[in-house]
């Protein structure tokens, strides 16, 4: 497994593995029934509208900004979609974050790698 590809993986574990987050929020309609695969439509039947929508920076698609409300508590909830139009990634952060995230897991390792 290449380097870019293990980081991308370690981030996004850690990321995603909000698990107060996840069982907070996890009856909100957008955590619970959005899946991989969906189409933009079938996402905006489950949670309407969502606060903003941009194009992707680091590979070609859409995210969808949305904020989830519980107990009084709001939490950024975005929802992104590939090329094609279908949801490949669900995280509790914005857009812009996770396009952060997806940037500096792409970046090149700093350390020098001589071991000494």
């Amino acid at each position: 497994m290449n380097k870019p590809l293990c980081a991308l993986i370690v981030v996004l574990t850690a990321a995603g593995g909000c698990s107060t987050d996840s069982s907070v929020y996890r009856n909100q309609p957008l955590v619970a029934k959005v899946e991989s695969g969906m189409s933009k439509e079938q996402v905006q039947q489950i949670g309407g509208q969502p606060l903003s929508v941009t194009d992707r920076t680091v590979e070609p698609g859409t995210c969808f900004d949305y904020k989830l409300t519980q107990a009084g508590q709001h939490k950024p909830f975005n929802v992104s979609f590939n090329g094609r139009g279908q949801v490949d990634h669900t995280s509790f952060m914005t857009c812009a974050e996770w396009s952060a995230t997806q940037q500096r897991a792409r970046e090149p390792s700093r350390s020098g790698g001589g071991g000494y």
